[in-house]
C-alpha cells in the first residue's frame, strides 16, 4: 500500500500554470541580523513539537494573503478592481517526490520589495498583524473589519520560518496586486536559513505570493501527495479560500460552528461529525454553543451512538480539538472537556484564545480550567434537557454512556451534582427495565424516610428481589433503587448525599420491623446466647458480634454492613493489593433471624451435637457473605458442604432401615410351618 502511494506521488498530473519564473541578474545578498539569526534557530529548531505543522502555517499565511485582498477590493470602491483580479481567490498546493519539491502558491495581495524585506528578512514581524490595525486606523465599516479580523489567523510572524524544520532552501516569488508590469514583474526572495537571504527581480510572476521548497533529504515524506492531503485535512479543513493539492479541492467542508444554528442542516453536522469523529454513523446529539465568557468562543458538540471502550479497545482519546479561526491547534485536546467526557465529538474555536508563539497550545491555563467549566456545564445542561423533553431517548443514551456519567460522579466533584442527576436506576418502584432518576425518588419519598434515599448494589434485579436486605424494605413498603454495576457503590459513597436526602446502603439501614413477637421464635436471652457461642466458637476469627436482626423476615441472617466496607470497594481494595485484602478480611457484624427454623434448631442443637451445629454456623456465615457479594472464594466450603451433605443424608437413612429391621425380627419370631404329612 505505501509503495503503492509512493508511485502514485511520484508522477502528478500535469497543471498548466503559463510560463515559469526566471530571476533576472543577480540577486542582492542581505544578513539576517545577529538576534534574527539566532530567533530563526530557534524556530527551526526547537518552536515547534510537530514538524508537520509548517504546512499549516504556509496555508494559513496564503489564507490571510487572499483575506487582505478580498477586504480590500471591498472596502477601497473605485480602486477595487486591481485588488478584484479576474481569477479565483485560492490556495494551490502541488508537490513533486523526485525532486523532493513542495509549492504552496495563493493568488492573494501579494509583496512589494520592501515588504519582502520587512516580513522575510525579520523574524518575529506580521504582516497580517500590521494590516489590521492599517485597516483598523483607517476607519472602515466595522462590519467589513470584524468579518476580515475573524479570518485574519497570523499574529506572531514566525510561522513562515517554520518551512526551516524541512527545508534544504527556499524560494519565495512574490508580485503585489497593485504592480502593472505587462512582464509580470515581481521578487524572488531566496534563503537556506543559515543566517542570510537573497533578493532579485523576478519575470512571469503572477499576482499573489508562490513558495518553492526544496525538502531535506530526510524530510523527503512532506513532498508525497498522500501525506500532504492527510495534512492538509487535518489541519486545514476549514479554511476559508479553497484549498487544492494537484488540482484537487481538499477542504470541501463548511465550518458549521461559524454559522447561525438556524442556517446549518442535519446534513452538514453529519458531514462535520463523520469527519472529524473519523465515523461512518450518524451523531445521536448534537449542540451548537457560543459564548462570550470567559472568551468569545463558538463550539459544536455531538454524542455518537456508540463508543470504543465497550469493545475492550482501551480507553479512547479525548474527541474535541481546539481551533482558532478555523485552523487547527490543539487535535484532541485534553484539557478542554473533563476526561470523563471523552466520549464527546466536537470543535471549539476561539479568535481570542491565547496560544503560544507555535500556534500549538493554549497559553493561559487558568482560562483553559474556566473554559473547561463552562463547557462541561453547558453539556450536561443539554443532556438534562434531554432527559426530559426524550425520555426514552435518553435511556438509550444512558445505557451506552452511563460509565462514563458514573466515572464523572466520582471525579468531577465540581459538576457533581449535576451528573447525580443524569443518573438512572431501576427500583423496588419500577417495572422491569423501567428507570428513574434520583429527583424522581425524592418526589415518592414517604415522610417517615427522614431524608434517606436507600440503595443496593446487586448483580442484577432478580439477586436484588430475593435480596435478605429487601425484606424490611417491603414491610415498610420504602422504595430502593437497584444498583447493577460495581461502581454504583463508589458513585454513592464518594457522593454522600444528594439534594439534601443522605445516600444509604441498604444493608447499612436502620430500619426495624415491629416489635410483636412471633410465634416459636427464640426469646431474647436465648437469642443473645446463640449469639455469643457464635462468636466465641465457630465464627471468632470471622465476626465481631451476633446479634438478633430487626429486619429479617425470611432469611435466617445477614451481614450487617454499616460502618463497614462495602463489597464494591473490598474488591476494589483487593485489586490494589491482592495478599493483603485477601488475607485481613475485617470481622464482619452478623444479625441472625430469631423466629427462623434454621437459627430456632440451631440453638438446641448446638446442646445435643455441637460438632454439627458449628458446621451450620460456619454455612451460615457464608451464606451471609454470599449475600452480601462478600465472598472471596466458595471453594473453601466444600469440604464442609460434603460434610452437611453426608450427615443429612445418614441422618435421612437411619428412619427407613427401622422398618426393614422390625419385619426381618417379627418374621423370626414367627412359629415354622408344619412339613407335609406331619399333621
Amino acid at each position: 500500500m505505501e509503495k503503492a502511494k509512493r508511485a502514485a506521488d511520484a508522477a502528478p498530473e500535469p497543471v498548466d500554470e503559463g510560463p515559469a519564473e526566471t530571476v533576472e541578474g543577480a540577486g542582492e545578498k542581505h544578513r539576517f541580523e545577529a538576534e534574527t539569526k539566532q530567533l530563526l534557530e530557534i524556530v527551526a529548531k526547537s518552536l515547534y513539537t510537530d514538524k508537520e505543522v509548517f504546512v499549516r502555517e504556509l496555508i494559513s499565511n496564503a489564507s490571510d494573503a487572499l483575506e487582505k485582498r478580498r477586504h480590500l477590493a471591498l472596502t477601497l470602491g473605485d480602486a477595487a478592481s486591481a485588488y478584484a483580479g479576474e481569477g479565483e481567490l485560492e490556495i494551490k498546493v502541488s508537490c513533486d517526490s523526485a525532486k523532493r519539491l513542495l509549492v504552496v502558491q495563493d493568488s492573494g495581495l501579494g509583496m512589494k520589495r520592501e515588504e519582502l524585506v520587512d516580513n522575510l528578512g525579520c523574524i518575529a514581524r506580521s504582516g497580517s498583524k500590521a494590516f489590521m490595525e492599517q485597516v483598523k486606523g483607517a476607519g472602515a465599516d466595522a462590519g467589513e473589519t470584524a468579518a476580515a479580523a475573524s479570518n485574519i489567523i497570523g499574529r506572531f510572524g514566525v510561522g513562515f520560518y517554520s518551512v526551516f524544520m524541512v527545508a534544504d532552501s527556499v524560494r519565495v516569488f512574490s508580485r503585489h496586486v497593485e504592480s502593472t508590469d505587462p512582464e509580470g514583474m515581481g521578487y524572488c526572495w531566496t534563503s537556506t536559513g543559515d543566517g542570510s537571504y537573497e533578493l532579485a527581480k523576478a519575470n512571469n510572476v503572477k499576482v499573489g505570493t508562490k513558495i518553492e521548497i526544496t525538502l531535506k533529504e530526510k524530510e523527503s515524506e512532506f513532498s508525497f501527495k498522500y501525506n500532504l492531503e492527510r495534512i492538509i485535512r487535518k489541519h486545514s479543513s476549514f479554511v476559508t479560500f479553497p484549498v487544492k493539492l494537484d488540482g484537487e479541492r481538499l477542504n470541501t467542508l463548511e465550518p458549521v460552528w461559524m454559522k447561525s444554528k438556524s442556517s446549518v442542516s442535519a446534513e452538514e453536522h453529519e458531514d462535520l461529525y463523520r469527519h472529524i469523529g473519523s465515523a461512518y454513523d450518524t451523531p445521536r446529539y448534537t449542540l451548537q454553543f457560543e459564548t462570550d465568557a470567559p472568551i468569545a468562543i463558538k463550539s459544536v458538540f455531538y454524542v455518537p451512538q456508540s463508543h470504543k471502550e465497550k469493545m475492550g479497545m482501551g480507553q479512547q482519546e479525548p474527541c474535541v480539538s481546539l481551533y482558532s479561526r478555523k485552523v487547527l491547534i490543539t487535535p484532541k485536546c485534553a484539557e478542554i472537556l473533563p476526561g470523563w467526557m471523552r466520549f464527546v465529538v466536537g470543535v471549539v474555536d476561539s479568535e481570542d484564545v491565547p496560544l503560544n508563539i507555535s500556534r500549538e497550545t493554549m497559553q493561559d491555563s487558568a482560562l483553559l480550567r474556566r473554559l473547561n467549566t463552562v463547557l462541561s456545564s453547558r453539556l450536561l445542561k443539554y443532556l438534562a434537557e434531554q432527559g426530559k423533553k426524550e425520555p426514552e431517548g435518553y435511556l438509550s443514551f444512558y445505557k451506552e454512556f452511563g460509565k462514563f456519567l458514573k466515572e464523572g460522579a466520582c471525579t468531577d466533584f465540581s459538576h457533581q451534582r449535576e451528573i447525580l442527576k443524569l443518573l438512572r436506576f431501576e427500583s423496588s418502584a419500577t417495572k422491569p427495565g423501567e428507570m428513574t432518576s434520583l429527583d424522581e425518588y425524592i418526589s415518592r419519598m414517604a415522610p417517615e424516610q427522614k431524608d434517606k434515599l436507600y440503595f443496593l448494589v446487586t448483580s442484577n434485579r432478580k439477586a436484588a428481589e430475593s435480596s435478605a436486605y429487601m425484606e424490611v424494605f417491603r414491610a415498610a413498603k420504602t422504595e430502593v433503587l437497584w444498583c447493577y454495576q460495581e461502581i454504583d457503590d463508589f458513585v454513592f459513597q464518594n457522593a454522600g448525599s444528594y439534594e439534601g436526602k443522605q445516600l444509604v446502603p441498604a444493608g447499612a439501614a436502620e430500619l426495624k420491623l415491629d416489635g410483636a413477637a412471633r410465634e416459636g421464635a427464640l426469646t431474647a436471652d436465648e437469642t443473645e446466647a446463640l449469639g455469643k457461642w457464635m462468636a466465641a466458637g465457630p465464627l471468632a476469627e470471622s465476626v465481631s458480634d451476633v446479634v438478633a436482626s430487626l429486619r429479617l423476615v425470611d432469611s435466617p441472617a445477614v451481614i450487617n454492613e454499616a460502618g463497614g466496607q462495602s463489597a464494591a470497594m473490598r474488591r476494589f481494595m483487593m485489586m490494589v493489593d491482592q495478599g493483603a485484602q485477601a488475607a485481613t478480611m475485617p470481622k464482619q457484624r452478623l444479625e441472625i433471624n430469631p423466629a427462623h427454623p434454621i437459627i430456632v434448631k440451631l440453638a438446641a442443637m448446638r446442646a445435643t451435637d455441637e460438632p454439627l451445629a458449628s458446621l451450620v454456623a460456619q454455612q451460615l456465615f457464608d451464606n451471609a457473605l454470599i449475600g452480601a457479594g462478600m465472598l472471596d472464594d466458595a471453594r473453601p466450603m466444600l469440604g464442609r458442604l460434603n460434610d452437611l451433605l453426608e450427615r443429612s443424608l445418614a441422618a435421612g437413612a437411619a428412619p427407613a432401615a427401622e422398618p426393614a429391621a422390625a419385619t426381618a425380627a417379627a418374621t423370626a419370631a414367627e412359629p415354622a410351618a408344619p412339613a407335609k404329612g406331619s399333621e
